[in-house]
């Protein structure tokens, strides 16, 4: 499609006229200028309509002890590169403080992939156009969330393995280290979720067998105890034995940055893991994770997509806000790792630019969702929950902080059928919103914590609305 007009260039025009065009799935791909009878004439190519080339896409939840080696392997897996210089943690910490001190302090994203069962590596995973590239010519994704290990940092590790829908676990536990208390806490967050388990055994190299052993024998004995088979993995025909049973089964790998031993076997792991089903015939619905104020774009939000499809153009709803209301916005664009997509589906990872709310006016835990959803804010409900910690008793009135998709909300809780609960111990309690109404709903899985992890539940009963 081709525009032309005759009159002078004024400052901006370009950029006005990219938001129409990227509203109608196109782009401005060439501008000509020249003279003509002393006018500037200008001829504007509005062309290229984006494509979502994605055919199956995976998300991993990446968590584990500080300094377990969850960053590196993700790097090491996504450029296909030896760690020799013990660097390759850089590619994702990438902030200052992070970086100052040698470790994850927030979330972090990542991806490769496979096309005709080969691998995809990223020769420079910090460069937007390489990454822009896989995403349009890999025939299957692998997303990665690295969470913090650093205990202080455990809410920022609840919002990664808790609100962005992920698919897979892989839990990371250094073979120097061993299995410490954040690995106990780390796969318990994962156990709430109901997800397949893959656990790597890094740092081999620096380790004799004898404690290799050791590791893999506390591995075994943790999963026992919960119910979940252990498998070590030795080839490929181990991995054709596990991968359609990982609901029971969690296959442990054992893995150097140094050396890439045993990356082959993780890659044909990750490569043959199966796409987790979504709910893409429900209603549009995303969890606000991030807000971002983007120079020539406006607001944009990202998270990642609970249920239903959206296409870029499409008027949604947006809140709840202080005061518990939704208001129309305009979805003008989506992009997933600086790709644009004309179509995002369940389970993707996704930017969305918005029009009709400022950056300012949006929160963390906020929805995004197609307006037949008719959302409603929720003030109380009902839950079956869990206790997996507590030095003494949860009495009635015990005030939690509720964590579930990317909500944080400090809750009240009374009991319904106990007149306290311990550890170890289920129960029915109301749980009601101290501050403000939010957006949940019947079946949701949670966790709540006060310091360190406290328990998990599931909404059973909405009791009253905003």
């Amino acid at each position: 499609m081709r525009h032309q007009f005759t009159g002078y260039f004024t400052y901006g025009f370009k950029r006005r006229l990219e938001t129409p065009a990227r509203e109608n799935n196109a782009e401005i791909s060439k501008v000509e200028k020249f003279n003509e009878n002393g006018k500037i004439i200008g001829r504007i190519l509005i062309a290229k309509k984006y494509e979502t080339s994605l055919k199956q896409h995976v998300i991993l939840g990446v968590c584990g002890h500080v300094n377990h080696g969850k960053s590196t392997l993700i790097s090491t897996l996504i450029t296909g590169k030896q760690d020799k210089n013990g660097k390759a943690w850089l590619y994702l910490d990438v902030l200052p403080h992070e970086i100052k001190r040698g470790l994850t302090a927030d979330l972090h994203y990542a991806l490769y992939g496979f096309k005709e069962g080969r691998v995809v590596n990223l020769k420079n995973p910090l460069d937007k156009r390489e990454r822009a590239r896989l995403v349009t010519e890999a025939e299957k994704i692998i997303s990665f969330i690295d969470a913090p290990g650093h205990e202080p940092w455990v809410k920022t590790t609840i919002r990664g393995l808790v609100g962005q829908n992920i698919d897979y676990g892989l839990l990371v536990v250094a073979a120097d280290d061993g299995v410490t208390h954040i690995t106990r806490e780390h796969l318990g967050l994962l156990l709430t979720m109901n997800l397949p388990i893959i656990i790597c055994i890094t740092k081999i190299d620096k380790m004799g067998e004898k404690r290799i052993k050791e590791v893999e024998q506390q591995i075994e004995n943790l999963l026992k105890n919960i119910g979940r088979l252990p498998f070590s993995i030795k080839n490929e025909k181990d991995l054709f034995a596990v991968t359609d049973k990982l609901d029971a089964i969690v296959p442990i790998i054992k893995i150097s940055a140094i050396s890439l031993q045993g990356y082959d076997l993780l890659n044909k792991l990750l490569s043959l893991l199966p796409e987790r089903e979504k709910e893409t015939d429900k209603p549009f619905l995303m969890f606000i994770d991030r807000i971002y104020n983007v120079p020539g774009v406006g607001t944009v939000i990202s998270g990642t997509i609970k249920q239903g499809r959206l296409r870029a153009g499409k008027e949604l709803s947006l809140g709840p806000d202080s005061s518990g209301d939704f208001r129309k916005v305009k979805a003008t664009s989506i992009e997933m790792h600086y790709h644009r997509l004309v179509e995002a589906n369940a389970g993707l990872v996704v930017g969305i630019a918005i029009r009709g709310a400022k950056h300012e006016e949006i929160n963390r835990g906020m929805i995004l969702c197609e307006q037949q959803l008719k959302p409603k804010t929720v003030r109380s409900f009902e839950a079956d929950i869990l206790i997996l910690n507590h030095p003494t008793r949860i009495a009635p009135g015990y005030e939690p902080v509720f964590h579930c998709n990317t909500v944080a909300e400090s809750v009240r809780l009374e009991l319904l059928d106990k007149e306290y609960l311990k550890s170890g111990e289920e129960g029915k309690v109301r749980m009601t919103f101290r501050y403000k109404a939010q957006f949940v709903q019947v079946n949701d899985k949670f966790v709540f914590r006060e310091g360190k992890t406290k328990g998990i539940g599931t909404i059973t009963k909405i009791v009253k609305f905003a």
